[in-house]
C-alpha cells in the first residue's frame, strides 16, 4: 500500500478510535475506492459497520476481506461476531473455529465461539469453550457467567450456581450474573435464594427488563400472584414490546381468574409476534376457563401447529375435545399419548388421562413426569422437625373446593363429626368461595379452625401448617383444579395423605399415604401407586344430611317422554368415551322406547351426541339433556329415573353416590385403575354388588335386562331402599370411627420412628 493510503487508513483507525464513525467511514472508502483489494481497509470498515449495527454489510466486507487475508485470526473473529450478531450462528462456527487456531491465546474468540455453541443448543461443546477461555485467564468474569449458563442449560445446576459465585466474586457489581444466579436458583426451587439474586441485579439495574419478567415468574410459581403483576407491569413499563413479559402476564392473570385481563395480555404478546406457540396455548387454557371450549381448541391446535413440542398442550388438546364430545381421530390421538407418556414425555396432566386410558401402570407414569415437572421435592424448609405427641392429633385439610362443589357434598358431615376429644380439626382454603355460598357457611362452622389460605405462597402455607404443629396433612385435591400440591413438596406435615379429589396415585414420594379400599385397589395392585395404602373397609365418605327436594318433576317438565324406560348419567361429558357411547346406544336400540337422560355441560357437547346418536342409527330424539338445578332439585330429579348408567374408565363418584342415595341403582363396569373401580366400591358399601359387571358385554346385557324385567328391577330398588341407611355406604358415622383409627395408625408409626406401611382397617 503506497504511504498516502496508508496515511488515510491510520486516520481512519484515529477516527474509529475517538468514536467518529462517519468520519473514519468517509476515510475507508477513499482507500478502498483506490484500492479494492485492501483486507485492512475492508477490515476496519466492517468493524465501523458492526458499530453502526449494519450487521448485513459488515458480513460481506468480511467475507471480502477474509479471501484476500484468510489467515488475519482478528479478521476471522469479527466475521464470525458479525455472522452471530445477525443470528446466523451455524455459519459463524467455521470462522470461530479458525480465529481459535490463528489467536488461540485470546480468551474473547473462545467466550463468542462458545456463546454461538449455546445458542445453536450445543451446550456440552459451548461448557468446553467457556473453559478455554477460564484456562486462558481465570479472572475473566464473562467467562465464569458464560460457564454458568451453559452448566444451567446441561441442568447441573449447582455447579452453574458456583460458576456464578465465582464470577460475582471477580466482580460484585455484575448484574447480568446475579439475574442468572436467580434463575438457575429458581430452577431449583431456592425461592428465597432466587428472589434475593433478581433483586440484587435489579439493585444494580432497575431498568433490567427480564429480570423483572422473571422475578414476576417466580412469584407465579410462588403462588404470589398480585406481587408478580406488579413485577411484569415494571417490566412492561421498561419494554412495552416484550411479548414473553405481556404472555406470562397472562397466565398469572388467569391464575387469579381474572380471565378478560388474561386475554388482553395474551392478545398483546400475539400482536407483537404471531408465531408464539406459548402464547397461543396459554390463552387457549383461558379460553378453556371461561368454557369457550371450540375457541379453546383451535388456540391449542395453533399452538401445535407452530410448536409440537411445548408441555402439556396435547393432553390439554385432547381432555377439552372430550369435554365437548369431540371425538375424531379418539384412538389415533389415545394411542399417541400412550406411546409418548411412556416414553417419559410431558405431554398430559394426570388428570386428563384418567378418563382416557385404564391402565394404572401408565397413570403412575404420567403422575411421576408431572409432580417432577412442577412439584418436585423441596428441602426450602428443611427437614421435619419431630415434636412431642399432643394432647390431640392435628388434623388439616386441605382444598380449593370448601364451597358447593362435589367434594364437599360429600365430606361435610365428616369434619362436623370428628371426635373432638381425640381430634383438632384445620380447614386450609386455597380458594375464595363465593359470597353467601351456603357450603361455605356450613364448612366454617364444622373445623375447629378455617384458615383462608388463598393469597399465601406455597411455602408461606407450608411454613404455617408446621408453625401450628399439624400432624397430619390431608389434600382433597391432588391432581386437580385449583389444588396447591407444591405445599406438599415442603413437607406441610410429617404425614401427608391423598383422598378422595383426585383417584389415582400422586406419584410423589412426600404424599405418605393414600385412602382406598379393597375394591378400588384390590391385591396385587399396590405397585401402581407411590404411597402406601391405607386400607378402609368402604372408601367413599357421605354427607347423611344432603336435603332432596320434596318437588316431584313430572317427565313433561324433565322432558321426557310419557313412557319409556329412563336410563340416565349426570356425569362430566368429559367422561364419555366413544366406546362407553356405543354400549349406550346398543342398549337404546335394544330397548324400545327407551331414552338415555344426560347433563350437557355446553353447548356443543349436546350438539355432538345427538350427531354421534344417528350416526348410529338411534334418533337424536332418544337423548334427552337435563339442565344445571340447585343442589335438592337435582337428588329429586333422579326419582324420574330408572337406571343409571356408569361411565369408563373414569366412574361415576359423586354423581354415583347421589344417584344411590335418592334410590336410583346404579350399573357399573369396573376396570384396573382406582378411577375404574369406585362405583364398584360404593355397590359393594350399600350391598348390591350384583350391579357390578366386569365386561363391556355383561355391562350392556345386564342394563338390558333390567329395563326389560320390570320384576328384577323392582327387586333391587326395594334392596337399595332397605340397604340404604343399614349399609356402610352412607354410615358416616362408622366411616369416620374408621379413618380415625387409620389416623391414629399413621401417627403411632410416625411417632415410633418406622417408616409408611400400608394399614389395613377391619
Amino acid at each position: 500500500m503506497n504511504p498516502q493510503l496508508a496515511f488515510l487508513l491510520n486516520q481512519a483507525v484515529q477516527h474509529l478510535q475517538s468514536g467518529n464513525l462517519d468520519g473514519a467511514d468517509t476515510l475507508v472508502k477513499r482507500v478502498i475506492s483506490a484500492d479494492k483489494n485492501s483486507a485492512d481497509a475492508l477490515h476496519i470498515q466492517g468493524v465501523i459497520y458492526g458499530l453502526q449495527n449494519r450487521h448485513e454489510d459488515a458480513i460481506a466486507v468480511f467475507l471480502n476481506a477474509v479471501k484476500l487475508k484468510p489467515g488475519d485470526g482478528v479478521l476471522q473473529f469479527n466475521l464470525a461476531n458479525a455472522l452471530m450478531e445477525s443470528g446466523k450462528f451455524s455459519e459463524s462456527l467455521p470462522h470461530y473455529k479458525k480465529s481459535t487456531q490463528l489467536i488461540a491465546g485470546n480468551p474473547d474468540v473462545w467466550i463468542n465461539y462458545g456463546k454461538s455453541l449455546k445458542e445453536l443448543k450445543r451446550f456440552d461443546e459451548a461448557l468446553g469453550a467457556y473453559e478455554k477461555a477460564i484456562f486462558l485467564n481465570q479472572n475473566d468474569a464473562e467467562a465464569w457467567n458464560n460457564k454458568g449458563v451453559a452448566l444451567n442449560e446441561l441442568k447441573r445446576f449447582d455447579e452453574a450456581i458456583a460458576a456464578y459465585d465465582k464470577a460475582l466474586a471477580l466482580n460484585t457489581e455484575y448484574a447480568e450474573a446475579w439475574y442468572n444466579k436467580g434463575f438457575s436458583l429458581h430452577d431449583t426451587r431456592s425461592y428465597s435464594g432466587a428472589v434475593a439474586a433478581y433483586d440484587r441485579a435489579l439493585s444494580l439495574n432497575p431498568n433490567y427488563a427480564e429480570a423483572w419478567n422473571n422475578k414476576a415468574v417466580l412469584l407465579h410459581d410462588m403462588q404470589s400472584s398480585s406481587e408478580a403483576i406488579t413485577a411484569y407491569e415494571r417490566a412492561l413499563a421498561i419494554n412495552p414490546n416484550y411479548a414473553e413479559a405481556w404472555n406470562n402476564q397472562g397466565a398469572t392473570l388467569h391464575d387469579l381468574k381474572r380471565f378478560d385481563e388474561a386475554i388482553i395480555s395474551y392478545d398483546k404478546a400475539l400482536t407483537l409476534n404471531a408465531d408464539y406457540a406459548e402464547a397461543w396455548y396459554n390463552k387457549g387454557i383461558t379460553l378453556n376457563g371461561l368454557k369457550n371450549f371450540e375457541a379453546a381448541i383451535a388456540h391449542y391446535d395453533k399452538a401445535l401447529g407452530l410448536k409440537e413440542e411445548i408441555d402439556w398442550v396435547y393432553g390439554d388438546l385432547l381432555h377439552t375435545k372430550m369435554k365437548i364430545c369431540s371425538w375424531s381421530d379418539f384412538s389415533l390421538n389415545l394411542n399417541n399419548i400412550v406411546n409418548k407418556v411412556s416414553a417419559g414425555e410431558k405431554l398430559i396432566p394426570p388428570f386428563s388421562l384418567l378418563s382416557l386410558a385404564d391402565e394404572p401402570l401408565l397413570q403412575k407414569k404420567c403422575a411421576e413426569i408431572f409432580t417432577q415437572d412442577k412439584y418436585p421435592p423441596n428441602s426450602t424448609l428443611g427437614p421435619m422437625p419431630k415434636h412431642a405427641n399432643h394432647e390431640k392429633i392435628r388434623i388439616a385439610y386441605f382444598s380449593a373446593d370448601f364451597q358447593n362443589h362435589p367434594v364437599s357434598f360429600l365430606t361435610a358431615e365428616l369434619f362436623e363429626i370428628h371426635d373432638r376429644s381425640r381430634f383438632e380439626v384445620f380447614a386450609f382454603s386455597l380458594q375464595q368461595a363465593p359470597i353467601g355460598d351456603e357450603m361455605n357457611l356450613r364448612l366454617r362452622k364444622a373445623f375447629d379452625r378455617f384458615i383462608d389460605v388463598a393469597s399465601m405462597s406455597d411455602l408461606e402455607i407450608a411454613k404455617l401448617s408446621r408453625e401450628l404443629h399439624i400432624d397430619i396433612a390431608v389434600d382433597l385435591g391432588g391432581h386437580t383444579a385449583g389444588s396447591r400440591t407444591g405445599i406438599f413438596a415442603y413437607r406441610a406435615a410429617p404425614v401427608q395423605v391423598s383422598y378422595l379429589g383426585y383417584l389415582g396415585t400422586m406419584g410423589a414420594e412426600y404424599v405418605d399415604y393414600v385412602l382406598a379400599d379393597k375394591t378400588i385397589i384390590p391385591d396385587g395392585s399396590e405397585s401402581y401407586y407411590s404411597e402406601k395404602i391405607t386400607f378402609l373397609p368402604s372408601y367413599q365418605v357421605n354427607d347423611r344430611k344432603r336435603a332432596i327436594s320434596n318437588t316431584v318433576f313430572t317427565r313433561q317438565e324433565l322432558g321426557l317422554p310419557e313412557k319409556g324406560f329412563v336410563f340416565c348419567c349426570f356425569n362430566n361429558n368429559y367422561k364419555i368415551l366413544p366406546s362407553t357411547f356405543d354400549g349406550w346406544m346398543r342398549i337404546l336400540k335394544a330397548v324400545e322406547g327407551s331414552v338415555l337422560f344426560l347433563y350437557a355441560e355446553n353447548e356443543w357437547a349436546e350438539k355432538n351426541l345427538k350427531q354421534e346418536a344417528e350416526a348410529r342409527g338411534i334418533s337424536a330424539t332418544r337423548l334427552v339433556f337435563g339442565e344445571r338445578l340447585p343442589a335438592d332439585e337435582y337428588l329429586a330429579r333422579y326419582h324420574a329415573c330408572d337406571l343409571f348408567l356408569d361411565t369408563a374408565p373414569y366412574n361415576a363418584g359423586t354423581t354415583a353416590s347421589d344417584a344411590l342415595w335418592t334410590g336410583l341403582p346404579v350399573l357399573t363396569f369396573i376396570g384396573k385403575s382406582f378411577a375404574s373401580r369406585v362405583a364398584a366400591s360404593l355397590l359393594h358399601a350399600i350391598g348390591l354388588p350384583e350391579l357390578i359387571t366386569n365386561t363391556q358385554e355383561e355391562y350392556e346385557a345386564l342394563a338390558i335386562d333390567l329395563a326389560m324385567s320390570p320384576k328384577r328391577l323392582a327387586e333391587i330398588n326395594l334392596k337399595l331402599t332397605n340397604n340404604r341407611l343399614t349399609t356402610p355406604l352412607f354410615n358416616t358415622p362408622l366411616f369416620v370411627r374408621h379413618l380415625e383409627t387409620a389416623y391414629t395408625q399413621m401417627m403411632g408409626g410416625y411417632q415410633a420412628d418406622l417408616q409408611p406401611d400400608h394399614i389395613f382397617i377391619n
